[in-house]
């Protein structure tokens, strides 16, 4: 199998060593070379990067890039193998694991993250704002009716992939981004986001995090769920603050 997996970053960091790791400068445009392809060449959105974040990278690889299997990560968070020992590193999953896995499924996603006192809308609300999904929600009746009713079973859920985190076959690729974009640019035409702080700003990275689950399950596609580590240390306890916080009501909902 020809895998690809940008790795999307904007920083110089290290990189997995398998030769299926693409890493991708996002969001490059009139920033200095960090040694990596840059996103701002051939067909791209780089300088949308401030409200899109990897999606940049994503819109370049479906743009730019061609492969059996094509997917998305992160320079801080990668799919790793099970069955392997040792660091964070040495467990990011390589080509070997990804074609055995592959070989009866077409598209591999991370453990969806578990909410468990939040739904997918009111935890998005609670932390951004509620208005995003609305829009979002006013657009797929507009343009993709048939992916309502899978949209607002998906937001009652407390369950949900996250992180733009995916490989998939090429062709269901290709049509995933079709379809994500077109919707991304008309959101992009509607919301008014020039009153947003620079965090909330990335809102169409954000949305595109719940859409993902959308696409799979009204396309009836399988796949097949595979763990995922931060490569840097996270600090759980102000995660969990933030999140206790903006469930008391602290948080964001227009």
């Amino acid at each position: 199998m020809n895998i690809k997996l940008v790795v999307a970053t904007h920083k110089s960091y290290r990189m997995p060593e398998d030769p299926c790791y693409f890493p991708l400068h996002v969001g490059a445009k009139g920033k200095p070379d960090i040694g990596y392809t840059k996103d701002d060449s051939g067909e791209n959105i780089s300088d949308k990067n401030k409200n899109y974040c990897e999606l940049t990278g994503l819109y370049w690889a479906w743009k730019n890039l061609d492969a059996d299997y094509l997917g998305l990560v992160h320079y801080r968070r990668h799919f790793i193998d099970k069955g392997c020992r040792g660091s964070k590193q040495d467990r990011v999953i390589g080509s070997e694991a990804l074609e055995m896995l592959l070989k009866d499924t077409d598209v591999l996603l991370p453990v969806p993250r578990n909410y468990f006192i939040e739904t997918n809308y009111s935890q998005y609300a609670h932390a951004h704002h509620a208005v995003d999904l609305d829009t979002t929600r006013a657009i797929l009746q507009e343009k993709y009716p048939d992916y309502v009713d899978t949209y607002d079973a998906y937001m009652k859920k407390t369950t949900g992939h996250r992180f733009n985190m995916f490989i998939m076959k090429k062709e269901l690729f290709d049509a995933y981004c079709k379809w994500l974009f077109d919707i991304l640019f008309e959101l992009e035409n509607r919301l008014d986001v020039s009153g947003y702080s620079d965090y909330d700003a990335r809102v169409f990275g954000f949305v595109s995090e719940r859409l993902l689950d959308v696409w799979i399950g009204t396309n009836g596609i399988k796949y097949k769920n595979i763990p995922y580590a931060f490569m840097e240390k996270q600090n759980w306890m102000r995660k969990i603050m933030t999140f206790t916080k903006r469930k008391l009501g602290a948080g964001k909902s227009k």
